[in-house]
């Protein structure tokens, strides 16, 4: 760990308020006025409400001086909020103390406590000496002592990243940069000697390459080399001391083999370690003759060894050499799909691991095994009155659940190995349970028939996935005194496990005693009590929940405020636990067919409801989220329609107004309505439709604002707000309020006979959602595909999209059938492609869940390459290579078959055939995507759709788990398998758990990311700073919204003028995103593309090539050549080419750019008009001038079509195309001056111009979307933003008096969130979506107008 700086804040005031987020709030009509006068008049009292939540963190860091023994004095420079801990981790992380563990630092003599605070010693300034005194060792901290000499060892060595352990991970960011970034790099080249940079591409990378090899994934780093300073470091069987010796300090022994083939038996002592006289066969404790008693082991060795003294010292300088972030430790385990092949080496530490699991000194926590329980939810309990008291709990929260997580995975995967005693051995294996660690573990199977009515399996299987996005939901909306369980659901071996935190009390009882809310038996029996109600009424506004009653088994009404199936129980501690969250969101009834029930003709017109293999499917959360918000501008706009037509029929004349009134009212409500759900939010409309349907823009246009200002306040107006909630189908008559039932539909549950008019509007509101889904969220997704504003590059970025839009993957058939049938498919044939891949994927691992169940440990590895070699390899005879033993010995085979979970033959995977598993594929793919997918063969799906083995390989492997070795594999060959089962390394868990966020960082973060669209760089500079430092308070150093910070920091570095600054942060911003998120995951390849701009513009050609051609290799894998994407990365390397005057390779780049950017962008696009530019420049600098006169009038044809013949483009398009031509004719003339007069030709001297680094780089910042918006242009923005704030948040209350003024006396108000009164409300979330989707979008003309927010 390196020296921390001392940065954290300077003043800071946080409004406690904006910690928050939620939904809409309620609209109350007669509300409004109070509550602005309230808020103008008592702004003096929030002033000093507020004056807790200013904090002062002082910003004065200092040095002291380190005195260590037998090296030389150094100063540390620290902060004062510091604890003493953290100088000991620098200690046994710098080069010339990393060997020191056992010591204590003392001030005058006197011992400092490890866990004070710096501020807190008395005595300790500005150059004080503090001094480290050797400390006697215990048998703990002698153990701990092996231990950090072993990882001292291995520092190098990747084989924790390779093997998925202690949370390491692989980073190749070095092998490319070769020391040329960063303050300790020395340059080699200078950026001016072009000819010393080698710009050749591999073969592979070059466009229109048809081989994608799978070895340059993981390129071979020089540091990773062997450098062995010993060949044996284990514990001695000799251990443990007997008792005479442990009475003269022995605490443990330890076998040695140096590199000199020295054989030595060591004792480790209260003093320290020196040789002793034991051997293999005799044991002697005596001190050897000398004996060099050292207190650190690696002294001792030193002593013993000149190799070991001369590799260790060389090994620890090339440690500290590398960057920090590639030796911390991530959050949460990153696995490694490729790995090379590697000798097994002699690992004491890692062996005891293995056998003990590290309980007892984890964590150097006292006690044998930590309580889980008591630890999330004391870390829960922490004060969150100011912001130190928040960082602190939020950083607590977060450390428990990594390590809870970490602790889950090992323990899930100890419970399939078969490592862990079942607590109920007598029962079934599937219905097994177990607990390991404290923690509680069961299997996603139907036991004893729960969910026989659900789906039985496949419902207990998808179960923990709904239950854990229920503990994500509760967790955020963290109401006080409302406690869920850890929970992690573990993917292994093909087999399901949730693993959770145990409530205290809840294994001495019977269940039926212990639920004292919500049913056991899916509704049947129905308690309640009326503190769960008390804290669940909390969670249902944030959470969209209904308060609503059910009949129990007396047919008496039960009030319930979540679903029946939510568990409440009061654990011995007194805690109020609610577990069992599977049902929090609404049922999905496009995917529930009821009986009776018909959904809307949206639904209906897509083949919907289907029949799926479970009844749980329910709604997302972002979905419901999206749903109402549409609802809501629904209801504005019907308000607003209603009162058009009022103030319309007073101005007639006031006796018609007295008799049609009412009429008009009723008759508006339903055209309003009508006409609103014709046009939702974001879906492409036919002309017609989109000119009968008034815009919010058109209603401001029309309606003044002070009669706007007076309707909203009348108490008359009660009757526009009443039907606005009902045609939105608002719970409450007087204010906007949505909220689901999510029982409706449950089978078993009842309700009271007076709620039968609640149930149907109910119902009809999960019908209306259904069809929003299919309505508007895909068409939306589709769009956003098509205007690439959504650019996912493999299937888990398109899952991810697709949930930021509240799809659930189930609709994937659906989306493509929707991309299918589009007239522009050709212009996201990307997308289709990726869904394809997904599609099979998905499919292939449902079937590989179930076929690895039915194998023996024995034959895993033989069983997965045949699966592979099924759905991957041309061979059509793949033939299963069974273990000889269970060929030879059947007997054994049934004797070991029942302890496999799940039982089943153990030979039947070997009789699987390709054929067989493409018609499982193509069976899966239709019953449970509903999509045709016809394919008899990998061979025909590659064909059919364009897909690349390589591709499918990986993302199959990600979603397994499995891990194969790195070496090229032939897919293509018809006489041999691709895969043998040495090529299988590892099976590794595929984990899902809860992430929680550091909330008053992120909105720190989302005020600079909104200062930066207003214009106002430096403040966001600093707001994206501060949000760095509080992540990393509660994040540590690694972590992926880390990445993003660094990543806008780098950004605006660069925009700045500040272009080493931007090198330095996206430098870490790519290390980080390639340790947390993977080597080759887009985001990585995003990162990258971002530092080869930043490292071109420090002057570093060679790197920025390496690292563009990085990128390009990583994105052939991921995603193939065909890729919008593609056309960037390619004009990124063809413009640098060119700059480097490589103009025939540079023309391969940028042709094929151009070829992309055509079909995906339109051959009329911008883009492709920029392209034809480029391409031109590159055949100008050749002298071919006929050919960049070609592409110049191709790119000034679109300009003069696109933008007019007076833009400045047009006009430069222009101003290039008579360079051109005089240019051509210059050369003509020198042509047949040569052709007429031989050798005695006068030649005119032509310009051949080498473009200039400036003008290269300048088109690079063009085509990344860096350019510098005048101010002219950003008052434009002001104005749009004005327009659209009034109307939709004057009636929520939410934007305070003196901001409501500025909209109408200022010519530019600069919109901030300060403003928010209530930041909980839908306006807060609009706004935070808006500013991330604007600021997170490639295009750089992307103004607030084109954000979905306007009702287009």
């Amino acid at each position: 760990m390196c020296s921390k700086t001392c940065s954290l804040s300077r003043f800071v005031r946080v409004n406690q308020s904006v910690r928050q987020t939620g939904p809409p709030q309620t609209i109350e009509s007669d509300d409004i006025e109070p509550a602005l006068i309230s808020m103008a008049d008592g702004s003096a009292d929030a002033e000093d409400a507020n004056e807790q939540e200013v904090i002062v963190i002082q910003d004065t860091g200092f040095t002291v001086k380190i005195q260590a023994p037998g090296a030389e004095p150094f100063d540390l420079q620290v902060s004062p909020q510091e604890m003493v801990q953290e100088i000991h981790q620098v200690l046994m992380d710098r080069e010339d103390t990393c060997h020191r563990t056992c010591f204590s630092l003392q001030l005058d003599g006197n011992v400092l406590d490890n866990f004070a605070e710096l501020k807190s010693i008395e005595g300790l300034q500005e150059g004080s000496l503090l001094k480290v005194v050797e400390e006697p060792y215990t048998v703990r901290e002698a153990r701990i002592h092996v231990r950090h000499i072993r990882d001292l060892l291995k520092s190098l060595d990747p084989s924790d990243a390779y093997n998925g352990v202690d949370c390491n991970s692989l980073s190749f960011l070095s092998v490319f940069t070769d020391g040329d970034l960063g303050d300790t790099g020395k340059r080699k080249k200078k950026g001016n000697e072009l000819e010393q940079i080698d710009c050749t591409p591999p073969e592979h990378i070059l466009p229109g390459s048809k081989e994608h090899p799978l070895v340059p994934l993981q390129p071979q780093n020089k540091d990773w080399k062997p450098m062995q300073c010993l060949k044996v470091l284990t514990m001695s069987g000799w251990n443990p001391p007997p008792g005479n010796r442990k009475m003269h300090g022995d605490l443990m022994y330890l076998y040695i083999v140096t590199v000199e083939d020295r054989h030595v038996s060591i004792t480790a002592s209260t003093r320290g370690f020196y040789l002793n006289q034991s051997t293999t066969y005799t044991f002697n404790p005596k001190p050897a003759n000398p004996s060099f008693l050292s207190h650190s082991l690696v002294e001792l060795l030193s002593q013993i060894s000149a190799a070991f003294k001369k590799n260790f010292t060389a090994q620890q300088k090339k440690r500290v050499q590398r960057h920090p972030f590639e030796r911390i430790a991530t959050p949460f385990q990153v696995y490694s799909w490729t790995a090379p092949q590697s000798d097994h080496a002699m690992d004491c530490v890692r062996a005891e691991d293995a056998y003990t699991s590290r309980l007892g000194y984890e964590e150097h926590i006292p006690g044998q095994t930590r309580d889980w329980n008591e630890e999330l939810q004391t870390t829960r309990e922490l004060s969150r009155k100011n912001l130190p008291e928040r960082l602190l709990r939020e950083r607590a929260i977060f450390k428990v659940h990594s390590d809870f997580a970490a602790a889950a995975t090992r323990g899930a995967m100890a419970v399939i190995d078969g490592n862990v005693m079942a607590i109920n051995p007598g029962e079934e294996t599937r219905m097994q349970m177990f607990i390991w660690n404290n923690i509680f573990f069961s299997l996603g199977f139907d036991v004893r028939d729960h969910y026989r009515e659900l789906g039985g399996d496949a419902a207990a299987h998808a179960a923990p996935t709904n239950d854990l996005n229920g503990v994500r939901a509760y967790s955020a909306v963290d109401v006080e005194g409302l406690y869920t369980l850890g929970t992690v659901v573990v993917d292994y071996r093909g087999y399901r496990v949730t693993a959770q935190s145990i409530i205290p009390g809840i294994l001495e009882r019977e269940q039926e005693q212990s639920v004292i809310y919500g049913s056991i038996d899916f509704g049947k029996t129905v308690a309640s009590h009326p503190k769960y109600l008390e804290l669940l009424e909390k969670t249902s506004r944030p959470l969209k929940v209904q308060h609503h009653a059910v009949l129990n088994e007396k047919d008496t009404a039960v009030e319930l405020c979540s679903s029946v199936e939510c568990k409440g129980i009061i654990g011995n501690d007194g805690r109020h636990y609610i577990l069992d969250l599977l049902r929090t969101f609404p049922p999905d009834l496009n995917f529930l067919p009821v009986e009776g029930e018909e959904l809307a003709p949206e639904s209906q017109k897509l083949g919907f409801p289907r029949q799926h293999r479970h009844r749980l499917a329910c709604l997302r959360q972002e979905l419901i989220e999206a749903f109402v918000e549409h609802r809501y501008l629904l209801f504005m706009k019907m308000a607003a329609l209603q009162l058009m037509q009022q103030k319309a029929n007073k101005d007639k004349t006031a006796a018609l107004h007295d008799t049609s009134t009412a009429d008009a009212e009723s008759e508006s409500k339903p055209q309003a309505l009508e006409a609103s759900e014709k046009v939702p939010d974001g879906t492409p409309t036919s002309p017609t439709s989109s000119e009968s349907t008034l815009t919010l823009d058109d209603l401001l246009a029309r309606i003044n604002l002070d009669f706007l200002w007076n309707i909203f306040t009348d108490p008359k107006s009660r009757e526009v707000v009443l039907n606005a909630c009902k045609a939105v189908g608002s719970i409450s008559n007087t204010s906007f309020d949505i909220r689901f039932n999510p029982d409706i539909f449950s089978p078993g549950v009842r309700f009271p006979d007076d709620s039968t008019d609640d149930i149907q509007k109910q119902k009809q509101l999960l019908k209306d959602a259904a069809a929003f889904l299919v309505s508007c969220q895909i068409p939306s997704f589709v769009k956003d595909c098509l205007d690439h504003s959504s650019l996912p590059m493999d299937g888990a970025t398109m899952t991810e999209a697709l949930h930021q839009r509240g799809i659930n993957v189930r609709y994937l058939g659906t989306v493509l059938e929707f991309v299918e049938n589009m007239p522009a498919k050709a212009q996201i044939e990307h997308i289709y492609r990726i869904g394809i891949s997904e599609l099979i994927t998905r499919c292939a691992k449902h079937i590989f869940k179930t076929y690895l169940q039915g194998v023996e440990l024995t034959a895993l590895s033989a069983a997965v390459s045949h699966f592979l070699n099924c759905l991957l390899s041309s061979f059509p005879d793949a033939v299963a290579h069974l273990p000889a033993d269970e060929l030879v010995s059947r007997r054994k085979s049934r004797k070991r078959r029942n302890r496999v979970p799940g039982g089943g033959d153990n030979t039947t995977w070997a009789s699987l055939t390709p054929s067989e598993l493409w018609k499982n594929i193509n069976s899966e793919a239709q019953s449970y995507y509903h999509f045709s997918l016809q394919c008899e063969s990998v061979d025909q799906a590659v064909e059919k759709y364009g897909l690349q083995k390589i591709t499918l390989l990986r993302e199959i492997s990600l979603k397994t788990g499995v891990q194969i070795l790195i070496k090229e594999y032939n897919f293509d060959s018809r006489h041999k398998p691709a895969f043998t089962e040495e090529d299988i390394l590892n099976i590794f868990p595929v984990v899902k758990h809860v992430n929680p966020k550091a909330s008053d960082a992120f909105h720190f973060f989302q005020s600079g990311q909104a200062k930066v669209q207003q214009g106002f760089l430096k403040e966001g500079c600093e707001l994206i700073n501060e949000a760095l430092n509080l992540f990393n308070n509660v994040y540590g150093a690694m972590h992926v919204e880390i990445c993003a910070c660094l990543r806008l920091l780098a950004r605006l570095n660069y925009i700045m003028g500040d272009h080493p600054e931007a090198l330095s942060n996206q430098q870490k911003a790519v290390l980080m995103s390639e340790r947390v998120l993977g080597i080759e995951h887009p985001n990585t390849i995003q990162e990258y593309m971002h530092l080869a701009l930043y490292c071109f513009a420090n002057g570093h050609l060679s790197t920025a090539l390496k690292l563009l051609y990085r990128a390009r290799y990583l994105m052939l894998v991921v995603c193939g050549e065909d890729h919008p994407e593609m056309a960037l990365l390619d004009s990124n390397i063809g413009l640098v080419l060119h700059g480097v005057m490589e103009y025939d390779l540079s023309l391969r780049f940028l042709e094929n750019a151009l070829a992309i950017n055509s079909k995906y962008h339109g051959p009329r696009s911008l883009k492709v008009a920029l392209s034809h530019h480029l391409v031109a420049r590159v055949y100008e600098s050749k002298a071919e001038f006929r050919s960049a006169l070609q592409h110049e009038k191709e790119g000034y044809t679109i300009y003069k079509n696109q933008v007019g013949e007076a833009h400045e483009k047009t006009k430069e398009s222009s101003e290039y195309l008579k360079y051109l031509t005089q240019q051509a004719v210059a050369l003509q003339r020198t042509m047949n001056e040569i052709y007429k007069n031989g050798s005695n030709a006068s030649i005119m001297p032509l310009k051949f111009t080498a473009p200039s680094m400036a003008s290269v780089l300048e088109q690079l910042n063009i085509i990344n979307g860096i350019i510098f918006i005048p101010l002219s242009a950003q008052s434009q923005w002001h104005l749009v933003l004005n327009k659209h704030i009034i109307l939709y948040s004057m009636y929520t209350k939410c934007i305070s008096v003196d901001f409501f003024l500025s909209l109408f006396f200022c010519d530019s108000p600069v919109f901030d969130m300060k403003y928010l009164s209530c930041p909980s409300c839908v306006c807060f979330g609009f706004f935070n979506e808006w500013y991330r989707n604007v600021n997170s979008s490639k295009q750089s003309n992307y103004f607030w107008s084109d954000y979905p927010f306007v009702l287009k």
